[in-house]
This record gives C-alpha cells, structure tokens and sequence, in this order.
C-alpha cells in the first residue's frame, strides 16, 4: 500500500495524526502518477492546502504540465485569490489538451467577481469547442440558470438527460429542468420532470416548486397534500405558507386557508403581503375585525405599499370610515402619488363627508382613467348633481347610457335634465 492510500484510510478513520505523518511520507516517496491522484482527492475532501502542496511539487518538476496549472487555479479560486488563478490560467495555451478545463475554471472565476458577460463569454467558447462534452453543458446550463435565462438553459440540461445523465456534480438534472421550464411559465413541462426527482434530491425548494406549479395548473388537490407535506418537513419554510392558503382558498376551504395564513406569520411575522392576504381570506369569513387588524399590520410593515394601501382603503369604504380612508391616503397626496384609483376612493370619501371642492379635486384626476368605467360615472354623476354642475351632468349622462343603454333609471333622469 501506498502512503498516499494509507493517507486516505486514515482520514476516513479520523486518525488526523497519522494521516498528517503519511502525507509527509507520501511526498517523498509516492510516485507522481500516485501523488496526482491523492491531490485529486484530497481537493474533493476539501483539504486544499494539502493538495495545492503537492500539485506545486509536481509542477516543478513538470512545469509544461497544464493540467497541473488548471488545479492550481481552482484551489486559488477556492481561497479567493483571484489574480493567482489567472495567473496560472493566462499561462495555458489555446492548444493544450488543458484549455478547455482551462476555459471552464476561467469561467468560474469571472462568475464569483459576478463578471457575467465574460462568465458566459468563456463558456461559449467551451461550447463552441465541446458542444457535446457533459461537463459543458452543465456548466453553460448552471449559468443561464443563475443569471434566469431559463430558455437557453433548458435545451443543455436536456442534452444532458438524452447523454444518461440523471445526476450531475450531485444536481438533480431533471430537478432543474423542472424548475427552469416552472421560472419560465411552462408549467405542464415543469410538473412533469419535478415529479420525477429522486427523493434523495426532494429538496424543500423542490417540493414548494412541485406545489406551486399543481397551483398554477389547478391541481389544488396536490397542491395542498404537496404543500402540506413540505409543512410538515421543514415548518420553517416560510413561503409554503401563503402558496397553501392560496391552495385552500382557491378550493373555497377559508377557514383551513385562514388557519394556513395564521400558522405562516408565527414564522414570518414581518412578512406585509402574508397580512395583506389573510385579511383578504377573513373578508370570506366576514371577520371584518381580523381584516381591519391584519390590513393595518401590513400598511404599518409597508406604508409606501400602494397596492395594500388601496386594499386598506377599499376595506374602510366599505365599513363607511370615510375620515380614517381620508386619513390613510393624504400622505400619498403629499408625496405627489397620482394614482387613478387612490383619487377615486379619496373622491367617495370627500364626497360622503360632503367636502365637494375636494372631492371634484379627485374626481377630475381620475376621470381619464375611468371614463368608460359606469361605477366611476354614476358617482360622478351623483357629485354634478349634488353640486348643481348641469352641463358636465349632462354630458356624464348622456356617455354613461352610451354605456348602459338598458338602465332605465338614469335615461330617466337623463331626459329630465334635457328637458329642464
């Protein structure tokens, strides 16, 4: 036996002492082809500075030896001395049998200083000289998944998969060709390859994938049993929660979906849109008090929100707190927020609280946006109404039946005025 394997036993046997004794033996006596193979190991078992010991002696001896440069630069790489690996790298030609490990370790450097254009620059270059070499494909598909071009990823993991390979540098390939095809919307093709990941690879993203494509193709059933099962394996993934209370909602089961919610701000308590979504769910209960106390959780955790800021406000209308909607939306005023529907609410408000000048303020900010909206036009209408405004009334009612030509009430009062 070799003192490079009995090196290697006695790190598996945690003998630490003995193994530090036959590494020094080994770099005297072991022969180079031996000595090459215990660094290879020794760098998968992540003693680096061992192994970067034996691949300098051995370039000593065999400076020309660009295999030898390329494992240096790896380990340089892993140290995070980034000029030493492009020091060894920029010394192997374009000719060497080593340029395209060369090319690959290269690229892998640029990805960790996040140099993206010349990450993938290096690698199509890879391609371009090994379009079929599995270790390519892998790594051009793990870059365009990193940087979400799915579209170009998912054609190299399939080449992969049609080459044999499940398993790649202990990745799941058909775990990320599910996840690619489900980041770009192809949620049929997704499911299909998600289902297939070995179990060993059921990672608890896999698993909140898995659950949230059957979502979106309507599969609540699996959803939730998904879902539910992810719960109940890892309970602090905190984004499963509103993925099953969107599950039990959408298959009209409030009071398991609202449980859901609740069970999800026990681990995510500053998360506003899980708020802003158990305040939606407690509307189809009618717990009009948890609505009020959740959507002002989430305005409180994001007040700059202006989608939970008009949920917020819608809610108050609809309670008849005309003040308090008031009172929520004038900082957006201040702030020089235009937005349509803000002014509509902040109209209805004006309007009840019979503060015409403000409320026609707001009328006639979202009026471009609404026009053609009949809700919009029979509030407008009611405001030239209640404000003796008999042209403008006129003309809102002669569009709003352009609109609704069968309602009877308004053509009505629309012929009353014409004949006044």
């Amino acid at each position: 036996m070799s003192y490079s394997e009995k090196m290697l036993d006695q790190l598996e046997a945690g003998q630490m002492e003995a193994a530090k004794k036959s590494f020094a033996w080994a770099l005297r006596k072991d022969e180079d082809d031996t000595l090459f193979n215990l660094a290879e190991q020794l760098y998968g078992l992540g003693f680096l500075h061992q192994a970067q010991r034996i691949y300098l002696k051995l370039l000593d001896k065999y400076p020309d030896e660009d295999e030898i440069k390329t494992s240096l630069a790896e380990i340089a790489i892993d140290g995070g001395h980034n000029d030493e690996a492009l020091a060894y790298l920029s010394q192997v030609p374009s000719s060497s049998p080593a340029y395209l490990q060369s090319l690959l370790v290269a690229a892998d450097l640029y990805q960790t200083e996040e140099q993206f254009e010349v990450t993938e620059e290096k690698l199509r270059e890879a391609y371009e000289i090994a379009p079929t070499e599995p270790a390519v494909l892998f790594a051009l598909g793990e870059f365009y998944y990193l940087v979400a071009k799915y579209d170009q990823a998912i054609p190299l993991y399939i080449a992969l998969i049609k080459q044999g390979y499940t398993e790649f540098a202990k990745v799941d390939i058909a775990g990320r060709l599910g996840m690619a095809y489900a980041q770009s919307g192809k949620f049929t093709q997704a499911l299909g390859y998600l289902e297939q990941v070995d179990p060993q690879y059921q990672t608890s993203d896999i698993r909140f994938q898995t659950g949230l494509t059957q979502l979106h193709l309507g599969k609540l059933t699996d959803a939730i049993e998904t879902l539910k099962d992810l719960i109940d394996y890892d309970d602090q993934y905190a984004s499963a929660y509103p993925a099953l209370a969107s599950a039990y909602a959408q298959n009209n089961q409030f009071k398991q979906a609202l449980t859901t919610a609740q069970e999800g701000l026990g681990v995510d308590q500053y998360n506003e849109q899980l708020f802003a979504q158990a305040a939606d769910i407690a509307s189809h209960l009618g717990d009009y008090k948890l609505m009020d106390k959740y959507l002002k959780a989430a305005h409180e955790l994001d007040p700059e929100n202006m989608t939970i800021a008009l949920q917020y406000s819608n809610f108050l209308l609809q309670q008849q707190r005309y003040q308090d909607n008031i009172d929520l939306l004038s900082p957006f005023i201040k702030e020089h927020e235009v937005d349509p529907q803000l002014e509509w609410n902040l109209a209805q408000s004006y309007m009840k609280l019979e503060q015409f000048d403000k409320a026609g303020k707001a009328f006639e900010t979202a009026l471009p946006t609404y026009q053609d909206n009949p809700e919009f036009l029979r509030q407008l209408i009611d405001y030239y109404q209640e404000t003796g405004q008999h042209d403008q009334l006129v003309d809102e009612l002669e569009h709003y039946v352009e609109l609704v030509p069968t309602d009877t009430e308004m053509i009505d009062l629309l012929d009353s005025y014409q004949n006044y």
